[in-house]
């Protein structure tokens, strides 16, 4: 147990800065830690983010004609799982992404606009898991989504604890989108 939370600290430790930039978006909204890159106003992680989005696990869609598409759901050998996917929005307006996105602990941590609210229920294993933190509170996930103009497409990933190796499909739930059931690799 000792080591593994070495190894969370460790992983959030290294992801820290902000490669040199002032943290903000042109929008204003706060830099999720590591390599990012700036599409049409979204900061998004690219080091974490990164699926083959022709690879569709699954698919749903939520409000206003948001659709999020899983690309991938690996196990790290570190203990985590990566879900990695995209969020389009086909409607023909700007999409303002809600707040349960960002789950109920949004006052206690400062993730603020994220998705950090997702979870992946292990139903085999009966367990619920939530997206990992570093020390300072902040998810391991995309951040910085307040809206997604009409045809844009922003990528997401969030990271969670890895179920037990046996475990083979999790149901990955993002608030205001149905549960997907989508297969783990790696």
């Amino acid at each position: 147990m000792a080591t593994a939370m070495v190894i969370v600290l460790a992983f959030a430790a290294a992801g820290c800065g902000d490669g040199g930039k002032d943290g903000k978006t042109s929008a204003g909204a706060s830099s999720q830690s590591g390599p990012s890159s700036s599409t049409n106003g979204q900061q998004t992680n690219t080091s974490a983010a990164s699926p083959d989005s022709t690879v569709k696990l699954a698919e749903a869609t939520g409000e206003g004609g948001v659709v999020l598409t899983i690309n991938s759901v690996k196990r790290d050998s570190g203990g985590f799982l990566t879900v990695a996917g995209q969020v389009k929005n086909t409607g023909t307006d700007d999409f303002v992404a809600t707040s349960p996105w960002a789950g109920t602990e949004r006052d206690v941590l400062a993730s603020g606009d994220s998705v950090a609210g997702a979870t992946l229920v292990d139903k085999t294993g009966k367990k619920r898991y939530y997206v990992l933190r570093d020390t300072g509170g902040k998810c391991l996930c995309t951040m910085g989504i307040s809206s997604i103009k009409a045809g844009q497409t922003v990528p997401v990933f969030a990271q969670f604890p890895a179920p037990p190796a046996g475990t083979k499909d999790v149901d990955f739930q993002l608030p205001t989108f149905p549960t997907m059931t989508v297969p783990v690799s790696g």
